[in-house]
């Protein structure tokens, strides 16, 4: 019977032994280097977000039903953002090119230039300058003093931009009169 014993105890122990290794062999216990991915599972990669186009016009409203479009005005695109524990950021800006001959203005804001902790909660596009001496004077027209939040969006060129387009704005070579208060 101490044969019998002997020899269940060893087959026993052996069988244990092999699941420890083979346990141990799965673990690593962080002997060894671990393979690397050659790809990343979907859910591990953060795509890169899309760049956003803002556009709209800068208008002179030069007669009582007159407007002609400035070449040379430029206008601010200011966002908050919030971090990664949900606290908001000071704003920032950034300025469009100069609009062109037909009044239109671009500006592109890309957001992964941005701290990866980053996150974009509001835009609005403003008036910053007009180069016409005789139509310098911003008007509130579509909230061009007040800022023009971004709501219409729609994705171009394959989906490689969001696109925002804001109504036109509106400069004035008078200011608006004001009233006595009595």
């Amino acid at each position: 019977m101490s044969m019998a014993l002997t020899t269940f105890s060893f087959t026993i122990s052996f069988i244990l032994f092999s699941f420890m290794l083979v346990i141990a062999s799965a673990s690593d216990y962080g002997y060894g280097t671990k393979p690397e991915l050659l790809y990343k599972p979907k859910s591990d990669v953060k795509e890169k977000p899309l760049p956003i186009g803002i556009e709209g016009l800068i208008l002179c409203k030069s007669g009582p039903k007159r407007l002609i479009p400035i070449k040379g005005a430029v206008a601010r695109i200011t966002c908050l953002a919030v971090d990664e524990h949900g606290y908001e950021t000071a704003p920032f800006s950034i300025l469009s090119k100069a609009t062109d001959s037909k009044g239109y203005y671009f500006a592109t804001l890309f957001p992964h230039e941005l701290s990866n902790k980053l996150k974009l909660t509001e835009c609005k596009a403003f008036l910053e300058k007009s180069p016409l001496e005789n139509c310098k004077v911003a008007t509130d027209v579509n909230k061009g003093i007040s800022g023009a939040p971004l709501s219409y969006c729609r994705l171009l060129n394959n989906n490689k931009m969001k696109l925002y387009s804001v109504p036109p704005f509106i400069y004035t070579s008078q200011p608006k009169p004001i009233s006595p208060g009595y």
